[in-house]
């Protein structure tokens, strides 16, 4: 499955994506905040393609004009995600290359998950998150029209072998019509 948008393509991790998803991955700014480790090595990113970007819905977010992977963008299903036991809802997962950070890259991805969830894939209900004090997750999901439902204040990270406060709002497919119906 390949999906794009006016400046994205969205396509299934290959093998071949390691090395450019080590040169975002092992940021200090951008795993830690979602949860994850920065990645070590090429080997650790290529590792990371194999067993977790495996997902029926996780896809490479890359720029049309080269198709190099520079982030990623999931709806996790049932069997992926611990908000909801659900198979009429999902959880979506993001995050994006430092470089690419306030270019609505992700706003932009997001959308086009969006829609394929509540269009294509029947989804009732659409659940984010994100750790205390990321604030560029919370604003992107303010710009998708998701609302805010509840705080858990001890969310294990395992990854991190931490305990931290997580955040975690939601949008239904009624919502979502109503915010995307022509006016």
């Amino acid at each position: 499955m390949i999906l794009t948008t006016e400046r994205l393509v969205l396509r299934r991790w290959t093998e071949a994506d390691a090395q450019s998803l080590y040169e975002y991955a092992k940021d200090p700014d951008v795993g830690p905040v979602a949860g994850w480790n920065p990645h070590k090595n090429v080997e650790e990113s290529l590792e990371v393609i194999k067993t977790v970007f495996t997902g029926a819905e996780c896809y490479a977010v890359c720029e049309k004009k080269n198709n190099v992977a520079i982030g990623a963008v999931e709806l996790k299903l049932n069997s992926f995600t611990d908000m909801t036991e659900r198979e009429d809802e999902c959880e979506l997962g993001y995050w994006i290359g430092k470089p690419f950070w306030g270019q609505g890259y992700i706003p932009e991805a997001s959308s086009e998950l969006l829609r394929r969830a509540f269009e294509d894939l029947g989804m009732i209900t659409v659940w984010c998150g994100y750790y205390d004090g990321n604030r560029k997750s919370k604003r992107v999901q303010e710009k998708l029209g998701f609302l805010y439902h509840h705080t858990c204040n001890e969310v294990p990270v395992p990854l991190l072998n931490e305990i931290r406060t997580g955040h975690t709002s939601y949008l239904t497919k009624d919502q979502w019509l109503l915010r995307n119906s022509p006016v």
